[in-house]
């Protein structure tokens, strides 16, 4: 049998490793379009790779998926984080999981991940085709036919697509051709750019844990936010952009975040946290006391903004200035004008309709012996290795080509 896998990326090799492990005797090669593969393992985590995260319980992972989360419920019970961790360990990788639950390498070096799946792949005798453009698919008796960009056809049994998200609709004509139905690709995972507010003076700065929500909708998240030179990033914002991709696409980037600095406190137990501090500490001045362990550069900017003097002490606050740094502190508002997105680690929400793919098997359903997997597919997470996981749990099922 010969096992075509189109993509080289981490959905790629996992789908090649696969199906060598379940058909042995078959001749798998992988076909990357690119002279780079694993580019994306490469680079994330900041060059450490986030293999996955430490969240074993299927029913809580499927949240971190926008995308995805239900037809994943079943697959992440053929190949869970628990098997991933346990896979990469039996091959001599050893790993660690941080305080947030992301799951590295100990090296802290992508190097390790990428060496290991190179080095299973040249154990089980997979090939390896760099350069090789893959435009068409077409269905023929004896299996299906890949027409190359520069010339020549290559026939194989069974195909698997690991081609990753595409930034535009029309980069996966050539599967919509075969009657797939292709969900718009918009970006998922940016950061929010804010080139008209003064709050890009406190980069570096962050924050945690934050509220962030976007005003007229229902989109909100919580974690850490950081602020950088052009707007905001961290956890808090990825999530939401990623929950709110499409959402935010159609308002062209142009919206109005709600930042609570307290996380999800109410006003009603700030506004009570603030009078004790005022029968505490009346004599000392508001920038003096910071009852919320903010960062103190975050912390005099934002009553900055009230415009109170810096002399003010809490106790001559009153009730109207008190009602003010309640509202600025749980509903402090910044305009986004576009956002920011990180080329190499570009994810999008968008791809194969999930309604053409039998996520048991990972085939199409329009297409016998093709199958999908990874990024390609309209599934995405948040940041955490929520992706990888998607990929290595796809890989899986798709490489055992049933």
């Amino acid at each position: 049998m010969q096992v075509a896998v189109i993509g080289g990326g981490a959905a790629g090799f996992f789908s090649a490793i696969s199906a060598k492990k379940h058909h042995p005797d078959a001749k798998v090669t992988i076909y990357e379009k690119s002279k780079k593969l694993l580019s994306k393992v490469r680079i994330s985590g900041g060059g450490r790779c986030n293999v996955t995260h430490h969240c074993f319980d299927v029913r809580e992972l499927v949240k971190f998926y926008p995308r995805g989360e239900r037809p994943l419920k079943k697959a992440f019970g053929q190949f869970s984080p628990t098997d991933t961790v346990q896979w990469f360990q039996s091959r001599g990788v050893e790993l660690k999981t941080e305080d947030d639950g992301r799951i590295f390498p100990v090296t802290d070096d992508s190097e390790t991940i990428i060496n290991c799946l190179m080095q299973e792949t040249r154990k089980l005798g997979i090939g390896i085709k760099t350069g090789v453009n893959v435009q068409a698919l077409r269905p023929v008796d004896s299996g299906i036919e890949l027409d190359l960009r520069k010339g020549g056809r290559i026939v194989a049994d069974k195909v698997v697509v690991a081609t990753g998200g595409s930034p535009r609709a029309s980069g996966l004509d050539w599967l919509r051709e075969l009657g797939h139905e292709i969900k718009e690709p918009v970006p998922s995972l940016f950061t929010f750019n804010m080139p008209n507010e003064s709050i890009k003076d406190m980069m570096g700065v962050a924050a945690e844990p934050v509220a962030a929500k976007i005003m007229g909708s229902n989109l909100k998240s919580t974690g850490p936010l950081l602020i950088t030179h052009w707007g905001m990033s961290g956890p808090a914002i990825l999530k939401l952009s990623a929950f709110g991709a499409r959402e935010l696409h159609e308002k062209d980037y142009n919206f109005q975040a709600l930042i609570n600095w307290t996380g999800d406190r109410p006003e009603q137990e700030i506004r009570q946290i603030f009078k004790d501090v005022v029968a505490e500490s009346g004599l000392k001045k508001i920038r003096n006391v910071n009852p919320f362990g903010l960062p103190g550069r975050l912390w005099e900017f934002l009553i900055g903004k009230l415009e109170l003097g810096d002399n003010m002490i809490w106790q001559n606050m009153g009730k109207k200035n008190i009602n003010r740094l309640v509202h600025l502190i749980t509903n402090d508002t910044y305009q986004v004008e576009g956002k920011t997105t990180f080329k190499e680690e570009f994810v999008t929400c968008g791809g194969i309709s999930l309604r053409d793919v039998d996520m048991k098997t990972m085939e199409s359903r329009k297409t016998p012996g093709l199958y999908f997997a990874g990024e390609v597919l309209d599934i995405d997470g948040v940041t955490g290795g929520f992706n990888f996981q998607a990929a290595w749990t796809t890989g899986y099922i798709a490489g055992k080509l049933e």
